[in-house]
């Protein structure tokens, strides 16, 4: 799966490097005071790198977080410019997420059916999370005091995104036995959210507020039957590269 996930990044890279050469052949060019500035149909922040704290939210009774779970988030935006002064745009983008949660939600296989147990607080366990890895695409409306000649500037980019779930995993390290399993059917394929950033210069705050659950109606709290509606709340910072 990791070896997969490097080609997709290999790939995405190479096509992000040929659109900014097509952009700064078609149309940007930044130059210093000292230089002429032969063309101001210049674009903005079309690299991304996100880190995130993933704040599990509509958790069922008895579940909590344990450690820190992280998110991080790769991606190119198509930026596209819509008024004269180029500092209002639409975005347009594919990007790459890991997630791993960290909880006491234990994920098992019982007779080919997939069960779902709090752990006690008692209960001797070294890991126990669950991890997924999306292809996304974001969609942005762009507002920044950016011009030609200034790399660093005030930005609010508001939106939404979309994830595809490529694969999951859930992996338990404690007693009576290891647990780890892999792709996950209960697991909801589409994932979406509202999407937020602000900021000054290159980094920047980012929020991620979920429009739908991480897991599909199938996944029921055993024994009694609770519907596992947890979504995932997205803190962190989002790192632009022009």
């Amino acid at each position: 799966m990791k070896s997969f996930l490097f080609l997709i990044l290999g790939l995405f890279a190479s096509v992000g490097l040929y659109a900014q050469v097509d952009d700064n052949a078609n149309a940007s060019e930044r130059t210093s005071d000292s230089l002429v500035v032969t063309d101001t149909k210049y674009r903005e922040d079309q690299f991304y790198a996100s880190i995130t704290y993933n704040l599990l939210g509509s958790k069922p009774s008895g579940v909590s977080q344990s450690g820190f779970s992280s998110g991080f988030h790769l991606g190119f935006i198509r930026d596209m410019p819509i008024n004269k002064q180029r500092n209002v745009a639409i975005g347009i983008g594919l990007g790459l997420s890991t997630n791993s949660y960290n909880q006491t939600l234990l994920i098992s296989e019982v007779n080919d059916q997939y069960n779902y147990e709090v752990l006690a607080a008692d209960a001797g366990f070294s890991k126990n999370k669950f991890t997924t890895y999306l292809v996304e695409v974001p969609f942005e409306f762009r507002w920044r005091t950016s011009t030609i000649q200034d790399y660093d500037f005030w930005r609010i980019y508001t939106g939404i995104k979309f994830g595809y779930v490529i694969y999951n995993s859930s992996k338990y390290e404690g007693s009576p036995q290891d647990v780890k399993l892999s792709s996950i059917d209960d697991f909801n394929k589409l994932q979406y959210g509202l999407t937020l950033s602000v900021g000054y210069s290159k980094v920047n705050a980012y929020l991620y507020y979920p429009l739908n659950t991480i897991f599909n109606d199938n996944a029921k709290l055993s024994p009694n039957g609770e519907a596992i509606d947890m979504n995932t709340i997205k803190i962190g910072l989002i790192f632009y590269i022009l």
